[in-house]
């Protein structure tokens, strides 16, 4: 059964095939664009859900005995494992915004290789990938994406499992 406003063909495959074409298509991004209507709408039914969710994201993340940055490392590294393109394009995102640098980025996805053996080398590349290019987009100056702060609430900001809160 196909789910309204998702794609038919897999992302990863999507990737491959514009690459092939020539054309410039970013990983991390158009996960997020992908995710952004089919999340909303599933906000708007469930929205209590939603809120719970919030509150979990801002106490799991929020700086403690380990800071942001190596929080959504451990984030991204979990979402590698568990092969979750929205997780992720979101906790690369989020990476980058709290000064994860692409070595650093690139040793938590080491890790998952330890954990999770061949699919984590598939998965591993594409969280490199996403990372690369929040992180070479505020490197050059630009906001990642377009999007604000990655907090996980609020307008176009996207939670760590890649949904976007955008109403």
């Amino acid at each position: 059964m196909a789910v309204v406003g998702l794609p038919c063909i897999t992302y990863s495959r999507r990737y491959l095939d514009c690459h092939r074409e020539g054309n410039a298509m970013s990983y991390g991004t158009t996960v997020r664009n992908e995710l952004q209507v089919p999340t909303r709408e599933l906000r708007h039914a469930i929205p209590w859900v939603y809120a719970g969710y919030k509150e979990l994201h801002d106490s799991a993340l929020a700086p403690g005995a380990l800071d942001a940055k190596t929080k959504e490392l451990i984030a991204l590294a979990i979402a590698v494992s568990k092969e979750c393109d929205g997780c992720i394009a979101a906790h690369a995102h989020a990476a980058v915004w709290h000064g994860a640098t692409p070595q650093e980025a690139a040793e938590a996805i080491g890790v998952t290789f330890v954990m999770n053996g061949g699919p984590a080398t598939v998965y591993g590349a594409r969280a490199f990938a996403a990372f690369r290019e929040f992180y070479d987009q505020r490197a050059a100056g630009d906001a990642p994406s377009g999007h604000g702060q990655p907090t996980g609430h609020g307008d176009g900001i996207t939670q760590p499992n890649g949904h976007q809160h955008v109403d």
